[in-house]
């Protein structure tokens, strides 16, 4: 990879990130709320405020649905062929080393995913904030703050350390 290429990339997520948030902005303009409402959240998440509308969101709901297919199952199924490319692999030591080096990545994705995909899909079934609320800290704090340790798990000094606090015969003098 050359850093044209990355720069690409990183302006392409940029330009469709701006993109989904304009459009989540728009249809939210068009919508009438009631006075005197309360998110119920540490922040404004958009299923909760469509929730809080006077006005019929439907149409922003099937946006936020379908956006959640194209922006997120798109990612997950590029996820998982990589994964299934990395199977392809013919030696053992050759996939040995591509999961050494993604196999940190899984738990995080996962997390991170699962999480969402809770927020946004359950919001239609459940109508418990709470619970909508503990899968948005998951996945807006908890995924974030867990990728330099899970990350740091590569280092071989971390493992090392990480083994002997678990094992027990970490010394401190």
């Amino acid at each position: 990879m050359n850093p044209c290429f990355c720069v690409l990339l990183v302006l392409i997520c940029v330009l469709i990130s701006t993109v989904d948030a304009l459009v989540h902005a728009l249809r939210l303009l068009r919508l009438s709320f009631c006075k005197h409402l309360e998110i119920p959240h540490f922040f404004c998440e958009l299923t909760q405020i469509l929730k809080l509308a006077c006005s019929d969101p439907l149409i922003n709901n099937i946006v936020v649905y379908l956006a959640t297919i194209f922006l997120g199952i798109g990612p997950m199924c590029g996820i998982i062929f990589s994964y299934a490319q990395i199977l392809r692999i013919p030696s053992t030591s050759g996939k040995y080393k591509a999961f050494s080096t993604c196999g940190t990545h899984l738990p995080v994705v996962s997390l991170f995913y699962g999480a969402a995909s809770w927020v946004y899909l359950s919001s239609a079934v459940t109508d418990s904030p709470r619970t909508s609320a503990k899968a948005s800290v998951m996945y807006t704090v908890v995924t974030p703050m867990l990728n330099p340790f899970i990350y740091s798990l590569r280092n071989r000094d971390m493992k090392g350390a990480l083994r002997k606090l678990t094992l027990g015969n970490f010394s401190f003098f």
